[in-house]
């Protein structure tokens, strides 16, 4: 699917939306002291939970947001923890410090007026894409998956900012993409030779995010080169197949077929199969999205594989 006939928005057009004028005119909102300071002491390997608890508690908010993390029943702790300290030692620094990053991220985001746009939808499919994103990174054998849930979870950031910026532009390629049947980042890469993925990255960076967050935001759209060598590449994979993760709002699953070869060839045959990881996705967005303060999708990922695989009748 592309552009209706008539439509005037066409690839010459592209050259008169320039990315770094976009985001430079956008004046992104500064990250909170408390998440920089984070990031500041992350770069230190010898600071533990004592040095990561004082910017926290410095931050009530944050505070707040953290306690309300560690004893939701995504950790199912048999008692309340109430120490910032025992929190971080309990589920780890990398752990805390991702989820205080995402938490400043998730409360900087425009919410634009921009046709079908809609943010509590962005956020419910970043969810997903994040949880399924630790999983399978998991799966293909990383002792710790946060930074693909985190790059996951942030993998779609910019598109909001982008909306806020030329809703004019971003309302026409939300509708061309509406029912599902073209990704967004073909329409923009068509349209503006250029992607929320190259975005997403140069917030990142403009952030001074870790770096491996910026690398692996700018890649989820590049799952086949990654599966080609994938030694070394799990995070990378893990995030490329959530990209190919349904969105709540659509009506059909135009990718599925690809995301189910693709998984398959990324787990090899002794892996789970699709069903039983989006079953497990399901499960724990259940758990989690209370935390964001988010409510479930119509559909779960696995009635959305169903429907989308079953024979036509």
């Amino acid at each position: 699917m592309g552009f209706k006939n008539g439509d005037t928005m066409s690839a010459g057009a592209a050259t008169q939306i320039d990315l770094k004028k976009v985001l430079a005119n956008a004046q992104l909102p500064a990250l909170p002291q408390s998440a920089i300071r984070l990031l500041e002491l992350s770069q230190d390997p010898t600071n533990g939970p004592a040095e990561f608890a004082v910017p926290i508690e410095s931050d009530p908010g944050l505070t707040g947001q953290v306690l309300r993390f560690v004893n939701s029943s995504y950790f199912g702790f048999s008692r309340e923890i109430s120490s910032i300290k025992l929190a971080i030692t309990l589920v780890g620094i990398r752990t805390i410090k991702n989820f205080a990053l995402w938490s400043a991220v998730f409360s900087l985001m425009p919410n634009p007026k921009c046709g079908p746009f809609d943010l509590k939808n962005l956020w419910q499919d970043s969810l997903r894409r994040a949880l399924f994103a630790r999983a399978t990174g998991k799966l293909l054998g990383m002792r710790e998956a946060e930074e693909p849930f985190s790059a996951a979870l942030l993998q779609d950031m910019a598109i909001p900012l982008l909306a806020k910026e030329a809703p004019a532009a971003y309302n026409r390629l939300l509708d061309a993409r509406r029912d599902g049947t073209v990704r967004l980042s073909e329409l923009e890469r068509r349209v503006f030779g250029w992607t929320h993925a190259e975005a997403g990255a140069m917030i990142a960076r403009q952030w001074n995010l870790p770096d491996e967050f910026a690398v692996l935001i700018e890649a989820h759209l590049d799952l086949e080169e990654r599966l080609k060598s994938p030694a070394n590449e799990a995070a990378a994979i893990a995030v490329g197949l959530s990209a190919l993760l349904p969105a709540a709002s659509d009506s059909q699953w135009t990718d599925c077929d690809r995301f189910v070869a693709s998984f398959e060839q990324a787990v090899g045959p002794t892996g789970p199969g699709p069903a039983e990881i989006l079953a497990q996705i399901d499960e724990e967005f259940t758990e989690f999205a209370p935390v964001l303060k988010l409510s479930s999708p119509s559909k779960s990922l696995v009635e959305i594989l169903e429907s989308a695989t079953s024979p036509s009748v």
